[in-house]
């Protein structure tokens, strides 16, 4: 059976994040160092897009990362967030 995407930012985290040169296990500890307790199994599940990420977490995720939340969404969606067609 296969599974549909619950989240359309997961693309983004996992190529922002090895752009970073972290590993999943290294995010989450990112993560945890500023105050949201996730683990690598669930960074896992976000770029895979599989698990939905609810809009607090879209800000923890941007913190973690050191970039605009815009920058999580997918190109087309970035535009549209700035008004761009």
């Amino acid at each position: 059976m296969a599974t549909t995407a619950q989240n359309i930012v997961g693309p983004q985290v996992r190529r922002l994040r090895t752009a970073r040169g972290l590993s999943q296990s290294q995010f989450a500890a990112t993560c945890q160092r500023g105050g949201w307790d996730i683990g690598r199994q669930v960074v896992t599940k976000i770029e895979g897009g599989i698990r939905c990420v609810c809009d607090d977490e879209l800000l923890e995720l941007a913190k973690a990362l050191s970039c605009p939340m815009a920058e999580l969404f997918p190109a087309r969606a970035q535009a549209l967030i700035r008004g761009r067609k």
